[in-house]
């Protein structure tokens, strides 16, 4: 049995990818985009229906080139996730324009757009996740939409003060980054890698892990953003793992024991106490966290240029 196999008996594997080929290779039972993985479908042959249909109903339902861009890009975030659910038996992350993560009524309205979108469309509420970024803002956003019985997946995760915001709210899931972490301290710690079980990433991951379950919170974790294949074993029994289709291959040919190193009665077990949260506590948490306020910023940032460059394309086309 592959390790990827083995796997897939403790962890739902979801795959990173807007490609609906790779998808369809490694049978996940979810997927998750964000603007960076839409942008590099969109300029593939394979997927200009998707994006020549987003085109025609930007410009059949607006009154202006500004507002056509906006409908035609939440059109292409909403075909490409309905393409995927033709291919998975679960859900698909659609992900909020990452300039409004520090707006909570942009938010609000946006995640209800991409909703009755999906709607219109046939598919129910409860095959989407919205990705929110894991500001204040994202997470008075989720708190308001979970309410609503519109799910939320909370990216762009670094720390425990976002963790514990996010648990607060109710959100359905959360995405902790792992590769992304462990880029900031090789960089800050001049080291050119940690052992797998040190991987800061992995550390990160694991504690969020051991505190959901000894406070009984139902919300679930999915780690993401993975350098290498050993951080994904490390976290062997995290209740869902994205992962690219670089790794989904490597695991795939991949054979030996797989250990499962998360489990929920050794948290259960463990001394670890509640950690009280409001705005301010979140802020200040945040704050002294210099890895976490980078990588957040840092991360928002790059979904939003890429999101503009996406753009940018449309409107030569439109």
């Amino acid at each position: 049995m592959s390790k990827l196999d083995q796997l897939k008996k403790m962890t739902t594997i979801v795959a990173d990818t807007g490609e609906f080929e790779e998808i369809k290779k490694y049978h996940p039972t979810d997927a998750t985009t964000n603007p960076s993985l839409i942008l590099a479908a969109a300029t593939l042959p394979d997927y200009q229906f998707l994006i020549e249909e987003a085109i025609q109903y930007g410009k059949k339902n607006s009154s202006s080139k500004e507002i056509a861009l906006q409908r035609t890009l939440e059109k292409i975030f909403v075909n490409f996730g309905l393409e995927i659910l033709k291919i998975v038996p679960g859900r698909v992350s659609t992900e909020v324009d990452a300039r409004l993560s520090f707006d909570i009524e942009g938010s609000l309205k946006k995640a209800k757009t991409y909703i009755a979108l999906y709607e219109a469309a046939g598919i129910p509420r409860e095959r989407i996740l919205i990705k929110l970024a894991s500001t204040w803002e994202g997470i008075v956003a989720a708190e308001r939409l979970e309410k609503e019985g519109i799910h939320c997946n909370m990216t762009l995760m670094f720390s425990m003060a976002q963790a514990v915001g996010c648990a607060e709210a109710k959100a359905t899931l959360i995405s902790p980054f792992v590769g992304r972490i462990l880029d900031w301290y090789k960089k800050s710690e001049n080291k050119e890698s940690y052992p797998p079980e040190q991987d800061p990433g992995v550390v990160s991951v694991t504690q969020i892990f051991h505190y959901y379950k000894k406070m009984d919170i139902k919300t679930q974790i999915m780690g993401a953003s993975f350098r290498n294949s050993e951080e994904i074993l490390e976290l062997a029994g995290c209740d869902l793992l994205t992962i690219s289709p670089k790794f989904l291959e490597e695991l795939q040919k991949a054979e030996g024991p797989v250990p499962q190193k998360l489990n929920t009665s050794v948290s259960k077990s463990m001394n670890i106490d509640k950690i009280p949260l409001d705005e301010k506590a979140f802020r200040w948490m945040l704050c002294e966290n210099a890895m976490a306020t980078e990588k957040l910023y840092e991360g928002i940032r790059n979904f939003a240029k890429d999101t503009v460059k996406l753009e940018k394309l449309l409107l030569q086309r439109l």
